[in-house]
């Protein structure tokens, strides 16, 4: 699969994260290597997210560092997209579709420079990238979940980075608007950038990522999606939640039958 080989885009060395006096991530190490479609999985409170956060500033860290591109990020800040959670949105700012999408060429334009005529036909190729060409002067708020979150990934396309974090950009999300995302994101990887999603769906997880990362407060495992999602190294990484074993297992299975 792509990416095995590639140079890392993106280094966790040791990372610490806590919140208060209580830690939610301990010790990572994590090489996440460039031209790759890497997915990060775990339970629910695990450290998901705050692994995501932690790469692009949004939480300090208590220790350790970061490194995208071989730099910090301060270095390569303009060549990194983001498509946050949807509950982080306020869906109900007055703004349209294609004012999102432009919000992805501000840090190439600088502060005294508005969009043109360049930015709006790169907003548009964009949207169209995604399937939402037609909705492109709809108020965010009034799209689906699921076009919401395409939406965002076309701002982040619009930025045109080198590296993309997502932040489950699949939760309540229609499976139509799934298989769309994921083929958007096989694309981005083709074009030899760096798409890190924080994932919860087991199933789709084997059927498209080229590598995945456990984590359950600590990196449990890493490496060929086919080696990491093994019965062990799920019940290490969901261990204490028998609940869900039995499930996950069956959504493994099922999505290594799937042509």
């Amino acid at each position: 699969m792509n990416g095995v080989n590639a140079p890392a885009g993106v280094e966790f060395h040791d990372v610490t994260v806590a919140y208060g006096r209580r830690p939610v991530l301990w010790n990572v190490d994590l090489a996440i290597p460039g031209a790759s479609l890497f997915g990060i999985i775990g339970p629910n409170g695990a450290g998901k997210s705050t692994l995501l956060k932690a790469a692009l500033g949004l939480v300090p860290l208590a220790g350790g560092e970061v490194r995208i591109l071989g730099a910090e990020l301060d270095e390569v800040r303009p060549r990194v997209g983001y498509v946050p959670q949807r509950e982080s949105v306020d869906w109900d700012f007055p703004v349209n579709v294609t004012d999102v999408v432009l919000m992805g060429t501000y840090g190439s334009l600088g502060w005294l420079r508005r969009p043109g005529r360049a930015e709006r036909a790169l907003a548009e190729s964009c949207l169209e990238r995604v399937g939402l060409a037609e909705v492109a002067d709809r108020q965010i708020g009034r799209l689906s979940g699921g076009q919401q979150q395409r939406v965002f990934l076309a701002r982040a396309l619009a930025q045109r980075a080198d590296v993309y974090f997502l932040d489950e950009p699949m939760a309540g999300v229609d499976a139509r608007s799934q298989e769309r995302i994921f083929r958007v994101l096989a694309d981005i990887r083709a074009e030899g950038k760096l798409v890190v999603v924080v994932h919860h769906d087991l199933r789709t997880a084997t059927e498209w990522f080229d590598r995945v990362a456990l984590v359950d407060m600590r990196l449990v495992a890493t490496g060929p999606t086919a080696d990491v999602l093994t019965p062990e190294n799920l019940r290490r990484t969901y261990s204490g939640r028998h609940e869900v074993l039995d499930e996950i297992g069956r959504a493994v299975e099922e999505g290594r039958r799937t042509p």
